[in-house]
């Protein structure tokens, strides 16, 4: 049966990253959205917005279309839109999907949930940049990232990432408690994704825990949706 999905990338990326993956998904009939969020397409100015214009976005991409019944798939920071969306999107929402994504908690910023090295590097990068936004470094993007890829392919996706407004990544947003929206909830984690480190700052247990779910391991790394897409509309097909 064909089912919708909207899938929400996490910070540097456009909707063109989910190509491979909306390609597979589509072969198998299914409605595929891949909105490039505000902020984040080629040219865009990262002061512009904030977060909160970022969860109305997506709200706006399945109200105004009319889209029942959708799989709303969230990656990384993109954790904090789907969970700011949800609620106001439960009626027409089928299943959430966290893929190695942040899961909000109270008060709590992305900023606070990353590793101090990485506070003290995007901090820095944000100061420096003139408009509060962060360009990631080809070393980090290369080494924990997307450290599966051979190193021209890792160039060119990193050449069609853009500047991330940092302020997205230092608003808090309300946290979800998918048994009290009535929707199923998946936590899916790539078993080679290092982008956070193994530890207290790791993606599972500590996000998957905060949804009241188990993490459901998959293969690939945090670019997985380049390096392995196949898995991950696999993953992505499961109910």
């Amino acid at each position: 049966m064909a089912q919708t999905y909207v899938l929400i990338t996490g910070a540097w990326h456009g909707g063109w990253a989910w190509r491979p993956v909306a390609e597979r998904l589509r072969a198998q009939g299914h409605r595929v959205l891949t909105p490039t969020l505000p902020g984040l397409a080629d040219g865009d100015d990262p002061t512009a917005h904030q977060l909160g214009d970022v969860v109305d976005f997506v709200v706006d991409v399945v109200e105004s279309r009319d889209l029942r019944d959708v799989t709303l798939v969230g990656h990384s920071w993109g954790g904090y839109v789907i969970t700011g969306a949800a609620p106001r999107l439960a009626l027409r929402l089928g299943r959430l999907v966290y893929w190695s994504a942040f899961v909000p908690a109270a008060d709590r910023p992305l900023y606070e949930e990353i590793p101090p090295s990485y506070q003290e590097l995007f901090g820095s990068l944000a100061a420096a940049s003139g408009t509060n936004s962060i360009a990631l470094p080809f070393e980090v993007f290369a080494g924990a990232f997307m450290q599966d890829a051979p190193e021209p392919v890792q160039r060119t996706v990193h050449s069609l990432l853009v500047p991330h407004p940092f302020q997205y990544f230092t608003t808090p947003v309300a946290p979800v408690d998918p048994a009290a929206l009535g929707v199923p909830t998946t936590y899916l984690v790539s078993v080679d994704d290092i982008a956070l480190p193994p530890g207290a700052f790791a993606w599972a247990p500590r996000f998957p825990e905060r949804l009241g779910v188990a993490a459901v391991p998959i293969p690939g790394s945090h670019e997985a949706l380049f390096t392995d897409p196949d898995s991950l509309a696999t993953a992505l097909l499961q109910p």
